[in-house]
């Protein structure tokens, strides 16, 4: 099946790779061990109509010796094609591969990569959102001027109590797509009222 162009190419959702589209397995070195949710390939095709899909994962295994690069990239391509197959377009994917305590510019809250998206892809970060089951994810989106949603799959129910006060969250990413796509409803109906 292949992927509908995009129709809002200044508009995007970023989007963690474990917890909200596959299974937190821990560090993932081989693409056989990725499951994806049920339900989430149907809800990031739902975007795709009005969004610019990227993935932005932390994957600190690298850091720690317990993966390699490759590794990452490797797992990180089958999920891209396995969600291709399914009619999902990936724009890219970011991957921090630092600990947290580095310093490095890439880790999420961070906004570095959705700057460089933003440069490279001509988006409005306003219109865009982060979804992720960390509370980072969630601050990403709104360090970079957009809002960012928490869904408890993965380590969502772990962390719900770190959030702050206001924290949009949902069960999972397909009502976190719906919800997205709800604003452009309301939004719609307000403008021709």
């Amino acid at each position: 099946m292949q992927a509908p162009a995009q129709a809002a190419p200044d508009k995007a959702v970023f989007l963690d790779r474990d917890g909200p589209i596959i299974e937190d397995r821990g560090h993932l070195a081989d693409p056989a061990d990725v499951r994806v949710y049920p339900g989430a390939p149907a809800a990031l095709r739902s975007l795709q109509v009005r969004y610019r899909l990227f993935i932005v994962t932390h994957q600190v295994g690298i850091a720690r010796g317990i993966l390699t690069a490759e590794d990452v990239a490797r797992v990180n391509r089958h999920l891209v094609e396995a969600l291709a197959e399914q009619g999902v377009a990936i724009t890219e994917v970011y991957c921090c591969p630092h600990e947290r305590d580095a310093g490095c510019i890439c880790i999420k809250p961070k906004p570095h990569v959705l700057l460089r998206a933003a440069d490279a892809y001509g988006l409005d970060l306003t219109q865009c959102y982060s979804v992720g089951d960390h509370p980072p994810d969630v601050d990403l989106g709104r360090n970079a001027g957009g809002q960012g949603l928490y869904v408890l799959t993965g380590h969502g129910i772990r962390h719900v109590r770190e959030l702050r006060p206001g924290t949009l969250v949902f069960a999972d990413l397909v009502a976190a797509a719906r919800w997205i796509l709800s604003r452009h409803a309301d939004a719609g109906a307000a403008a021709s009222a």
